[in-house]
């Protein structure tokens, strides 16, 4: 009997405990919205972590450089250039000037805006990176500030900025090649950022590539396989939870966003996404495809099959992509030269 009292005494203590677990951690987050800011940017999160990305060879990388731009005081980004596939012997043993250089060459170059988490020496990413290499393009992309080696705050203005001077910095070495921008899930929001303001100054890109897009960092909160769990066992979650985000200034609005943009637009998107369900995909589509910013432009929506198992971030497996992509970015190009 005693025994059976000391174990319902330890299980009731338990169950008191996750009870106040359950009840401070929403109060917690609605006092500091810095917690939940930290929980959508995950940039603490540096997978895989043992990796020196001042060299990008070690991850089969050849034919890439390490440099590190700085986009305003006391912020320094790391940036990786990846050239095409049919300059990997000429890059050998080259420095940073000649891979500047390189951005010359006629080849186009593509912007690949990265999502959460990790860094750009991410399994997923350098696995794209080879194929748009072995494509024939220059693959820029960069650590935003705060994430792997990059010295800074996030914020969704300072990871605006920081692609805005990237893209300044490629325009100013490519000459007249095509540029393009590719933003894969929370780098979508980066993405529209960015050419939504290229668009504004009258320097849109030749064309934007939307990976696994969300409509607006509340909608994909509130969609995430957490989120659908919370909302029903928990009252007042978006008070709780989605309205401190909004308050910390992130908003990654690419449905209104897509408003303002006049270029070519490819939106990729898995039906087995867990992360950012299909349907945001494909509303955002919608939305672009009926807004008159696009009327003189091509918008593309397409889907891969649940049964291809591409989920949040194996688009880049498919062996329809080269063909997707030449199709899309062939148009893009045709109107770039004329």
């Amino acid at each position: 009997l005693y025994r059976r009292y000391g174990l319902w005494f330890r299980l009731r203590k338990l169950i008191i405990w996750l009870l106040g677990v359950y009840i401070a951690i929403p109060f917690l987050v609605k006092l500091c919205p810095a917690i939940q800011a930290k929980l959508v940017f995950l940039n603490f999160v540096r997978v895989p972590y043992f990796i020196d990305l001042k060299r990008p060879q070690d991850q089969g990388l050849n034919h890439t450089c390490n440099y590190y731009l700085q986009p305003e005081e006391d912020v320094t980004i790391g940036v990786w250039h990846t050239v095409p596939a049919a300059l990997w012997k000429n890059a050998r043993g080259k420095d940073q000037l000649w891979f500047e250089d390189a951005l010359g060459s006629s080849h186009p170059v593509i912007l690949y805006l990265h999502g959460n988490a990790g860094t750009r020496g991410g399994d997923h990413r350098v696995e794209l990176y080879k194929v748009l290499s072995s494509l024939g393009y220059h693959v820029v992309t960069f650590d935003y500030r705060g994430w792997g080696d990059s010295i800074g705050s996030p914020s969704e203005r300072g990871m605006t900025y920081d692609a805005l001077h990237v893209f300044d910095w490629i325009k100013a070495r490519s000459g007249d090649n095509p540029v393009y921008i590719w933003g894969h899930s929370l780098g979508t929001g980066v993405a529209t950022n960015l050419v939504r303001r290229l668009c504004e100054r009258e320097t849109p890109p030749d064309a934007l590539i939307l990976e696994s897009p969300f409509t607006n960092i509340r909608e994909e909160a509130r969609s995430h396989p957490f989120s659908v769990a919370s909302t029903q066992y928990f009252p007042g979650f978006d008070w709780f939870f989605l309205d401190p985000i909004t308050t910390s200034g992130i908003k990654f609005a690419n449905d209104e966003n897509v408003k303002y943009i006049s270029c070519s637009l490819l939106i990729l998107h898995a039906e087995d996404d867990p992360v950012v369900p299909f349907h945001l995909g494909k509303k955002l589509y919608n939305i672009a495809a009926t807004s008159r910013s696009f009327r003189d432009y091509k918008v593309q929506f397409v889907p891969f099959h649940t049964d291809l198992g591409y989920r949040h971030k194996y688009i880049y497996r498919s062996p329809e992509l080269p063909r997707i992509l030449r199709e899309f970015l062939g148009k893009s190009e045709h109107e770039h030269h004329h």
